[in-house]
């Protein structure tokens, strides 16, 4: 990731992608099971479906468990904002009208059976726990978030990576 002096107001991204040596629908039972998650991060720490919500559909909501170092634990709740199988998933944290951060995964079928997994994630527009150490700290909001993007971008690497070796292995 390159210094973009991005500003949380900017709602900068952060995108990973990895070929993926397996059919979309086998990627896709692994990126929409979200129980599976906490087992692939060191941040997120359990995840379970709200309400009548059992599996990934449009206005699911599930709620997350993550710590931190430097920013301890904390909980939200997802809204599933998008579910196209064996496409796209994708959920806005706290308020899908204003979200804290969208995360989604891009499945795309390739003519020899693999996948091209795309996992993206935008920051803001509302707040986030990101939001009070700008507040602390004003002069090094550019720093802040082009860190917290940095550290997005090598956890979502691992995420793929352990993506890949589920899939690929299942596809043996």
């Amino acid at each position: 990731m390159e210094w973009t002096g991005a500003r949380y107001a900017d709602t900068p991204t952060v995108e990973v992608r990895r070929r993926i040596e397996a059919a979309p629908r086998r990627v896709w039972e692994l990126v929409t099971d979200i129980g599976l998650m906490p087992r692939l991060s060191d941040e997120l720490q359990s995840v379970r479906w709200l309400g009548e919500a059992t599996g990934p559909a449009v206005g699911a909501r599930f709620a997350g468990h993550s710590r931190h170092e430097a920013f301890g634990s904390w909980e939200t709740t997802s809204y599933v904002v998008e579910c196209a199988a064996p496409r796209v998933f994708a959920w806005a944290v706290s308020d899908p009208r204003h979200p804290s951060a969208v995360w989604r995964f891009t499945l795309d079928a390739r003519d020899d059976g693999t996948t091209d997994l795309t996992q993206w994630m935008r920051l803001g527009p509302g707040r986030s726990g990101l939001s009070a150490a700008i507040e602390r700290m004003p002069e090094k909001e550019q720093k802040i978030v082009f860190v917290r993007l940095r550290e997005f971008e090598r956890n979502m690497g691992a995420t793929l990576d352990a993506l890949k070796t589920l899939a690929e292995e299942a596809a043996l």
